[in-house]
């Protein structure tokens, strides 16, 4: 199968319906072309509001059942300690034990202490739309746990400016997302200062969001303090060595790490009139299905666990939908090949996305 999958040739597509005022029921794709380095000068851009709502409504008006599917895993809590404790260890015998195993350490980092870094992305994105506990509490003390082992303080924050991701996605100026307008016009197609764009990824997700001016939440204030602490911690028991350890693993899962890829794979845009993508490889396995984004952004209340399901249950919502086979690919493709870059995203106007919404009116089951 080919790492990047445009439609499905054995699904038929779902049928659409009369009576529904959007144009782009049921799958909801747009008529904009993708925006193209040295072709284009901006991102593309849609005079609609963003898919997901409406082609939620769509599924469930034909298989309701997926509601089943809505609630939290209890398996996540389990996951979190055990994968915290043996970054905390690796930490430990890298600190103290095998100080001189430089090359050894480097290697364990990109391999297991990257791939971990990721995990934890995936536990604190799970915690924010709290599916990983009961309660909102419960979820931001999973969060925090899952942020002990990256030495920088993102879990609160990230909570903020990711649920302002889904409600206004695509959205100019409100969506944190998107890459700023410097990040387009500099970087555009060359291959080059992608790379740099991609191993600088940390860097600039702290930035677009300082970018949004907002005051600290009293949560973000407790992560800071949190994460101060830890830091210190580790650095008396596991050394300077042990600390460095634990920020190298955050730089490296965040920027060349095969699945710091669904950064790119979730809405870069690789398709005409598609702005989500999922990937449905196997290192969903270890990675809790993040690379179902398709599903996700349809469905937030399903936990990580249940995203499979969405698709078995209507695959003709899907598997009609361009969708990616390899994270190695995508950063592959999207770094040395032009006509990719961080332009390769669709934006929207207040204005467009509202006039998109009051198309929802004469819909059922409207939320």
């Amino acid at each position: 199968m080919s790492p990047f999958t445009s439609v499905s040739e054995n699904i038929p597509l779902p049928s659409k319906e009369d009576d529904n005022p959007d144009h782009r029921n049921p799958l909801y794709l747009g008529d904009w072309k993708k925006s193209i380095p040295y072709v284009d000068e901006d991102i593309a851009i849609d005079d609609l509001d963003e898919p997901h709502l409406k082609r939620k409504i769509s599924i469930l008006k034909k298989y309701p059942e997926i509601e089943n599917l809505y609630g939290y895993d209890k398996s996540t809590i389990i996951i979190v300690v055990l994968s915290s404790a043996v970054q905390f260890i690796a930490a430990y015998v890298f600190g103290r034990i095998l100080t001189d195993w430089n090359l050894f350490m480097l290697m364990y980092c990109f391999f297991v202490g990257a791939s971990f870094t990721q995990l934890y992305g995936v536990i604190i994105h799970e915690a924010t739309h709290c599916l990983a506990a009961p309660t909102l509490f419960q979820n931001r003390i999973i969060a925090l746990v899952a942020n002990a082992a990256l030495p920088f303080p993102i879990a609160m924050s990230f909570r903020r400016y990711h649920l302002e991701h889904h409600t206004f996605q695509g959205v100019l100026g409100l969506d944190p997302d998107l890459p700023l307008e410097w990040e387009s016009k500099l970087i555009r197609g060359n291959s080059f200062l992608k790379f740099i764009w991609v191993m600088i990824f940390p860097v600039l997700y702290v930035i677009r969001g300082a970018v949004m001016g907002k005051e600290p939440s009293n949560w973000e204030i407790v992560n800071w303090i949190f994460n101060i602490t830890v830091n210190y911690l580790v650095y008396n028991f596991c050394g300077l060595r042990g600390l460095s350890y634990l920020l190298l693993c955050l730089w490296l899962g965040y920027s060349l790490h095969p699945a710091a890829a669904h950064f790119i794979q979730e809405h870069y845009t690789f398709d005409d009139g598609q702005e989500t993508y999922s990937y449905y490889g196997i290192l969903n396995l270890f990675f809790m299905n993040i690379g179902y984004h398709n599903e996700h952004h349809d469905f937030q209340k399903v936990p990580w666990s249940k995203l499979p399901q969405i698709r078995k249950i209507a695959p003709e919502f899907y598997d009609n939908l361009a969708y990616h086979t390899s994270w190695f690919m995508v950063h592959w493709n999207f770094i040395f090949q032009k006509q990719y870059g961080p332009q390769s995203r669709v934006g929207r106007t207040v204005e467009d996305h509202k006039k998109g919404r009051k198309l929802m009116k004469n819909l059922k089951n409207e939320e």
